[in-house]
């Protein structure tokens, strides 16, 4: 009877680092969607001037939100 109990005890040590490990690893991605947002949304957003062609700023604030929302679905998924 010894034996079973320890298996239940090493499987729920297996499961609670597995369930760490995609907590943190879903961290990761929804730091990335934090960086990709503040850096190419707010940044693209911030250093647009009236004067001068603003194609490219409007580009990277379109790639900040895509690289955003496909981060935060990656981190969505790891969790589920």
């Amino acid at each position: 009877m010894g034996s079973w109990s320890e298996q239940q005890e090493v499987k729920k040590e297996v499961k609670e680092k597995d369930k760490v490990r995609r907590e943190k690893l879903a961290g990761l991605f929804f730091d990335l969607a934090k960086l990709s947002f503040a850096g190419l949304v707010v940044g693209g957003i911030v250093s647009m001037k009236p004067d001068v062609d603003i194609t490219l700023d409007i580009y990277r604030v379109v790639i900040g939100g895509i690289s955003t929302i496909i981060f935060i679905r990656i981190g969505n998924t790891i969790l589920k």
